[in-house]
């Protein structure tokens, strides 16, 4: 939403902007609205936005936010698939509300355009196969936060060029989540707990091993983290 030509981000959408941080060049790879670019510029976080979108149409709604706030001549607009929408280096970059396996494939087909980059994305599903990905890019996670927005919570994440590795459970729960467990981690860990144990019924149902076992696995690292949060 905007208050007049002020524009004021949902708290998903302020943690995203939070982690991004300053910067000479802020790049939004599917930003939709375009609230997030608009809200960068407008609080001197970045002196120029590129927002790309994926078609003309979708772009068209941040194109008539930004000139509404009259922002528009410290914007470049770009339509494209992904990172490949860039033309120029960025300093930081956001991926946000796509699932965590687009969010990898958006990262892997357009790695070189990353360059040295720092990235934040937050995906609706799918965390452990985004981070998976950032290892296999040579990113590594510096921060990871859960923010609650409405009934939902969102992990946002912040990853910086440098090699990675991790093993089951920080690819699970987070490298950084795990280590800080801090009391946000709560309720998403229970809600990671639920839909495993639905996700377990209905793979012991379909009679597929592979996906029981692995859902066990899963569900013994978020039993865990629970436990270590209720001390």
């Amino acid at each position: 939403m905007h208050d007049g030509k002020r524009i004021v981000l949902d708290p998903r959408l302020s943690m995203i902007a939070r982690l991004a941080g300053r910067c000479e060049r802020f790049a939004d790879i599917g930003c939709d609205h375009g609230r997030l670019g608009a809200f960068m510029l407008q609080t001197d976080r970045c002196r120029r936005a590129v927002l790309a979108d994926i078609s003309e149409p979708s772009l068209g709604k941040a194109r008539r936010l930004i000139g509404l706030l009259g922002l528009s001549e410290r914007v470049d607009f770009r339509v494209g698939d992904g990172l490949l929408a860039l033309d120029a280096p960025v300093d930081a970059v956001a991926i946000a509300g796509m699932g965590g396996p687009t969010i990898a494939g958006i990262l892997r087909a357009g790695r070189a355009k990353l360059g040295s980059a720092r990235i934040v994305l937050q995906p609706n599903v799918g965390a452990r196969e985004l981070r998976q990905a950032l290892s296999e890019i040579e990113y590594r996670i510096t921060d990871e936060r859960v923010v609650q927005d409405g009934r939902r919570n969102y992990v946002v994440m912040l990853a910086e060029p440098g090699a990675s590795e991790y093993d089951e459970r920080q690819l699970t729960v987070g490298p950084v989540l795990l280590q800080r467990l801090p009391d946000e981690l709560a309720p998403y860990a229970r809600f990671r707990l639920r839909v495993a144990t639905q996700a377990l019924a209905g793979a012991r149902a379909g009679g597929d091993e592979a996906q029981v076992e692995a859902l066990c696995a899963e569900i013994g690292i978020w039993e865990e983290v629970s436990a270590c949060l209720r001390r």
